[in-house]
């Protein structure tokens, strides 16, 4: 008997120095050198000119920290994208950018300011906005490594932002855009604003939390009722949890349906509520019903009482009250007129109103439609004026001493007798600063507005609020104009749009609603989101009364309230953007801006600044038309789902605005970044991912793996678990590379076989790499790529390790280099390292360099520069057979399994087995199911055989005389070697 170990050295086993281990934290870095060396962005640029390109818009993350998982998930994603459009072929520019503008940075400069006890206010703006640049500088230098660490490949040398001089001069060219076609207007009306950051909020800012409000009944007694007389000396009673709007009241609103009821209760009083309403407000205030209407006190008593007295909302039209504190005089002496508002509901209080145009859009809305103004009682820092007569210089609304019931509004209003209940226990949901994380209120202040609705250029009437109070809140702010709205001589109609020609009958929200309907969107269904978002957006409020941002570059007409609209001014004003950026303005000569035909006297330069939306909204202008050319937009736009209220809704408005289209062809939306047990991840909780750390522990290439195998259209979990899920399938996948670089070694193109004469598995197994191919190529054209990892690991796990490499690995090993089956194996071998490694490269962008150079090592070469790998046909075809044959072998093997599990076999070489029908010869399946032989039966059987064992191959075979002796072919491979 002959040791089979004798001929371990004769057997052609893989050879390879790449590592089963990777090593990716400490590898991947000098390959980020190696790819800077090169300066690989720029020549694919230079390969890929004239190409078909396809642009990704990089949404800008703000200069304000240390990335976190949301921002490697975006980023990672976005990279993938623009690889793989590489891959296909395309010209892929990515510029990466940063929005620098706007509260994110100042509210952390103004932190620094008040560590040092100093007060931001007195400043100077020049030096300020000097600290902000330098702040968002910082971060930008911090977070640019960052993200190149993840193997995000883009124009780094040259990223995009909105700070740079170019940027702010295009950002304010586009505002002057909406002024010349009459799509701006200044007035007053109630926006979401910040006491603690003093500056109006766009709702993309805002963020709803679960809070506990006080909740008050306050009762307002009816002087007048002319369609109800019985109602006079009654109270109106309304319920409301903001306690700190009763100083601001104007009016009341009722619903002209609704049923209520005048009720006399255990304190004396009559009262009017809600018919349906009457019982939750008799429990919430304690009180009970007196028997004085002479109805019996039966089970029902409450009922008949009610409905005795009864009546229709629309009875209270005319109807007059006056307010708790009327006794103050002034504002308060004025009677409280009952206004029919379609608004006003049954689900909750009173079914009764009370109206501050100051602090509601229905209540400004319902109140302007009767001649009733703001009154801008409370300032920017959410006191009330020191001048108002009740609770002047008293503040802050939201704080939550100032409005409880044991809080100076509730104890006046109870020394008033118009307290009736009062609580600290209504839970409910509302909005705040995402920034300060404190509350934010509805305010009415002197805004600009971009209007939604309007078609043409605005009307010469007063604007929204009201001329005299609005200019008187305006002077209040600092500056001396009127309110009275635009309206240049020579405004255009809007830019010409897909609905309206040149505008005719076209508003902003119909050109947007269109640009919707023309858009992809992916998922599909993130389309209705957005579409009701911008069907019931109201006017974009694009003004904020901040210093770190571009500022509203418009001069406004002291006599007249209009903005100059004039193209030669405007020109200029861009001008010195492009010179001295947005800071311009502020040191400004306005009157060498302005020229000879403006007296600076009648002209107020406009101190607000704008929304940084409006900012980020422009970036198509300064990144996409100013590097690709006029009329250029992007081919896709990609951020988290929270953008259809921020970034995707800014640039829709601000390019359907200007251009009358959507910026963007299609636009694709991802959930969050969530802990291992899906929850918000949060510093309090302990549940951060830090993405720098797990780079530095287990490599980008595992995050870039996590985020292909997501399902990222929805909020996705992230956790050790999670990792080890995605280090597993990276694993599998690098195995599979380590297979190929072994089994290819000294491989040439002399060795390759055509097609056509190879067996029939290694055609099947390239049929199956067509099917893939095309499969991959629609998941990345369709941006699923949780589908193409799970496609190519499934392909690579399934098809080729547990199958086609399990079967052939007899031959790889232990048939003669030159022959035809062997030569067959190592050609579809080659031919699946090429398709593979770039299939991988998108997502394992260091792993698949790494791999391409451990077998085609090149000074200058790279996987990257690759295209979208040329299969072989594959003519005719038995895919249908081998599919059989497959789920053969598997049957097989779960009966072969118990053998093993007993000792009968050790390995399936051992088994012969039985089945009941054959699909091919049997010597062919013998090898396909890997057993020493295979028979046809009446049922499938497995038995331990008696052939013995080659001593090289290990197979069993009957010609082998003895375990160790060599079979034939071992025996002719060895003669000829």
């Amino acid at each position: 008997m002959t040791d089979a170990t004798d001929y371990k050295d004769t057997v052609f086993l893989p050879k390879t120095d790449f590592p089963m281990k990777a090593g990716l934290a400490a590898k991947e870095p000098a390959i980020l050198e190696r790819w800077a060396r090169l300066g690989i962005y720029d020549r694919l640029r230079e390969q890929r000119a004239g190409r078909e390109r396809f642009i990704l818009h990089d949404g800008p993350p703000y200069a304000n920290g240390d990335i976190h998982m949301g921002h490697a998930m975006n980023k990672v994603l976005k990279d993938i994208i623009v690889r793989s459009q590489s891959l296909l072929g395309k010209d892929a520019p990515y510029v990466p950018g940063w929005d620098c503008h706007g509260l994110p940075i100042e509210w952390k400069v103004e932190e620094q300011y008040r560590a040092k006890k100093l007060n931001k206010d007195e400043v100077p703006v020049a030096q300020f906005r000097e600290e902000c640049r330098a702040y968002a500088q910082k971060w930008v230098d911090i977070q640019r490594p960052q993200f190149e660490r993840l193997g995000v490949m883009g124009d780094w040398a040259d990223p995009y932002l909105t700070m740079k001089f170019e940027a702010e001069a295009a950002i304010v060219g586009e505002l002057l855009k909406f002024a010349e076609s009459g799509q701006l207007y200044r007035g007053a009306k109630p926006v979401m604003w910040s006491p603690v950051e003093k500056t109006a909020l766009a709702e993309a800012e805002v963020e709803y939390e679960d809070v506990v409000s006080t909740q008050i009944d306050v009762a307002f007694e009816i002087t007048e009722a002319p369609n109800a007389p019985e109602l006079v000396g009654a109270h109106a009673v309304i319920w409301t949890t903001t306690p700190w709007t009763i100083p601001v009241n104007q009016a009341l609103s009722y619903g002209e349906r609704i049923a209520y009821s005048r009720l006399l209760a255990s304190d004396g009083r009559k009262y009017v509520v809600a018919f349906d309403l009457v019982e939750t407000f008799l429990k919430r205030t304690g009180l009970t019903l007196r028997d004085e209407l002479g109805m019996p006190e039966d089970g029902d008593g409450l009922l008949r009482r009610g409905l005795a007295n009864t009546f229709i909302g629309s009875q209270l039209e005319g109807a007059v009250a006056r307010h708790p504190m009327h006794h103050l005089g002034g504002f308060f002496a004025k009677p409280r007129p009952f206004l029919p508002g379609d608004f006003v509901t049954t689900d909750a209080g009173t079914g009764l109103v009370h109206m501050a145009p100051d602090h509601g859009e229905d209540d400004f809305l319902l109140c302007k439609q009767y001649g009733i103004d703001p009154v801008f009682a409370v300032d920017g820092a959410g006191m009330y004026r020191a001048d108002w007569a009740w609770l002047g210089g008293q503040g802050s609304v939201i704080n939550k001493k100032f409005v409880a019931a044991d809080g100076p509004i509730c104890s006046d209003l109870s020394d008033a007798g118009a307290l009736i209940a009062a609580s600290d226990d209504f839970a409910h949901s509302y909005p705040h600063s995402w920034r300060s994380k404190a509350k934010v209120i509805f305010r009415a202040t002197p805004q600009w507005f971009i209007p939604m609705d309007r078609a043409e250029g605005p009307s010469p009437l007063v604007g929204e609020g009201g001329a005299r109070s609005a200019s008187a809140e305006w002077e209040r702010e600092g500056d001396d104009s009127s309110l009275t709205p635009p309206h240049p001589s020579g405004a255009s109609r809007l830019p010409p749009s897909p609905t309206g020609g040149e505008g005719n009958g076209a508003t902003l929200r119909e050109i947007a609603l269109d640009s919707i309907a023309r858009t992809r969107w992916v998922p599909a269904r993130s389309e209705n989101r957005i579409r009701s978002m911008v069907e019931g957006r109201p006017d974009w409020v694009i003004s904020r009364q901040r210093a770190w941002g571009v500022p509203i570059a418009l001069y406004v007409n002291r006599a007249s309230g209009a903005y100059l609209n004039d193209p030669a001014v405007n020109q200029r004003i861009i001008g010195a953007f492009k010179n001295g950026g947005a800071d311009a303005w502020f040191t400004a000569d306005h009157a060498e801006l302005l020229g000879p035909d403006y007296d600076l006297a009648d002209w107020v330069p406009q101190q607000d600044i704008l929304d940084v939306w409006f900012d980020s909204g422009s970036t198509h202008v300064f990144v996409i038309e100013a590097r690709y050319g006029e009329g250029v937009r992007a081919n896709l736009y990609l951020e988290g789902s929270d953008q259809h209220r921020g970034w995707f809704q800014s640039s829709l408005l601000e390019s359907s605005g200007t251009r009358g289209r959507a910026p963007y062809d299609a636009v694709l939306t991802h959930g969050f970044a969530l802990d291992g047990q899906g929850r918000k991840m949060s510093k309090s909780l302990g549940n951060v991912v830090d993405p720098l750390k797990v780079i530095q522990e287990s490599g980008a290439d595992i995050l870039r793996m996590w985020v292909a195998s997501t399902d990222y259209f929805d909020d996705v979990k992230i956790g050790k678990e999670v990792l080890g899920t995605a280090s597993d399938a990276y694993r599998k996948l690098r195995n599979t590379f380590r297979y190929l670089l072994g089994a290819l070694d000294g491989f040439s193109d002399d060795e390759k076989v055509a097609v056509a004469d190879m067996p029939e598995l290694e055609r099947y197994v390239l049929h199956r790499l067509a099917m893939i191919d095309t499969e991959l190529q629609q998941a990345a054209t369709g941006y699923e790529f949780n589908k193409y990892i799970r496609l190519l690991t499934d392909f690579a796990q399934d098809d080729l390790s547990a199958f086609f490499f399990d079967i052939r690995k007899d031959s790889l090993y232990c048939d003669a280099p030159s022959d035809m089956k062997r030569r067959a194996y190592r050609t579809v071998l080659d031919l699946l390292f090429h398709a593979l490694v770039r299939y991988a490269a998108p997502i394992l962008c260091f792993t698949a360099e790494e791999v391409w150079q451990a077998r085609f090592p090149s000074e200058d070469g790279s996987v990257h520069y690759l295209e979208w790998p040329e299969l072989p046909e594959v003519t005719g075809g038995t895919a249908a057979d081998w599919s059989a044959v497959r789920r053969l072998r598997e049957t097989v093997t779960e009966a072969i399994e118990p053998l093993r599990r007993e000792k009968t076999v050790r390995s399936s070489l051992e088994a012969e087995v039985t089945v009941p029908s054959l699909p091919m010869v049997a010597d062919a399946l013998a090898e396909v199911f890997i057993v020493a032989k295979i028979s046809a039966g009446d049922t499938l059987t497995v038995t331990r055989t008696d052939y013995h064992k080659c001593g090289r191959c290990w197979r069993l075979l009957p010609e082998v005389t003895e375990d160790g002796r060599l079979c034939d072919r071992c025996t002719e491979v060895l003669a000829h070697a």
